[in-house]
């Protein structure tokens, strides 16, 4: 069976940080900041909120599953990516499927970093086509603004707050996920990470941009050209790229390097900044919102995170 997406839905707070307050926080400016990123602005906590990743998760589920028909004893199963958990254990997903009273699904945990959401779902893919399930959230859910250090301008300009769930079931073998690829080099495991609290080193989020760059580029647009080969198509019959928004010249640096026009590629990292796993689903709410998702579009989701991992997954709608 396929893994047809069967509703999509999104949760990210009301509060926004433009990089004009950036300023009044740390020694930056809104033009270095949209210069190296193409960020404008992120949706983020608010101070002092004790609101969790279960919660941002269980709204974006909840969106999903009216937006798929369903409800959430349709559900046989909760995969839940993120880097800030409620908790060490138990797994985010299953403070999920108690807020959304899924009882009859299996709930589970997957940290890929940024590559979360393509790891899930290429995970709920093949649970699907094993007939073990027939009805899947994927959801990227992810707190990361109370964990960033807010003095160092490298980092904290990046991210927001945001989840984004998919609903997944099994349809014709011929739509929904066709063909994934996963990769992993922990030998470059010093170039993303955040640290727990107590550990040596940086506090918060640390990174080394020029590498974090340079790896996303090389390993996305590879792992985009083989996947694309491994279905039986060319890149020219990509209808549209979506990525990971880490950053706009990253994205705009692949879609180059793949031959894709500025129309196949959708950009809103200016708008929500890094929300890491959650930052795929977005994209794709927002593309199904402008009826740019169409029987028959062909899509690749492709992402890199800290690992390092990267995966893309080759869709039909």
């Amino acid at each position: 069976m396929g893994a047809v997406i069967r509703g999509i839905g999104v949760y990210y707070p009301e509060t926004v940080l433009t990089n004009s307050d950036i300023e009044k926080i740390v020694a930056t400016t809104d033009e270095w900041i949209t210069t190296r990123t193409g960020i404008k602005q992120r949706h983020v906590l608010p101070k002092g909120s004790k609101l969790k990743a279960s919660d941002f998760g269980a709204w974006a589920a909840k969106a999903a599953l009216e937006k798929a028909g369903l409800t959430a004893a349709d559900i046989d199963g909760i995969i839940c990516a993120n880097i800030n958990p409620d908790k060490q254990f138990p797994a985010t997903a299953c403070f999920i499927q108690a807020k959304i009273g899924a009882t009859r699904a299996f709930a589970f945990d997957v940290t890929a970093a940024c590559a979360g959401f393509v790891f899930a779902a290429n995970m709920a893919a093949l649970l699907i086509d094993s007939g073990q399930c027939g009805n899947i959230l994927v959801i990227g859910s992810e707190i990361i603004t109370p964990v960033l250090d807010w003095t160092d301008r490298n980092t904290c300009i990046l991210f927001g707050d945001a989840a984004g769930a998919v609903v997944f079931s099994a349809g014709p073998k011929e739509r929904g996920i066709l063909l994934s690829q996963l990769k992993s080099d922990g030998t470059r495991s010093e170039v993303l990470y955040l640290n727990n609290p107590g550990d040596d080193g940086p506090r918060g989020m640390f990174m080394d941009g020029k590498q974090v760059f340079k790896a996303a580029v090389t390993e996305i647009t590879e792992i985009v050209k083989t996947t694309v080969a491994k279905g039986g198509f060319a890149l020219t019959d990509l209808d549209l790229l979506v990525m990971h928004q880490a950053n706009v010249r990253i994205i705009g640096a692949v879609a180059e390097k793949l031959g894709l026009p500025p129309e196949k590629v959708i950009v809103n990292v200016d708008r929500f900044g890094n929300t890491s796993s959650a930052s795929i689903p977005l994209v794709l709410h927002e593309a199904e919102s402008q009826g740019r998702l169409k029987p028959g579009t062909l899509i690749a989701m492709a992402a890199v995170g800290g690992g390092m991992s990267w995966g893309c997954n080759l869709m039909r709608w």
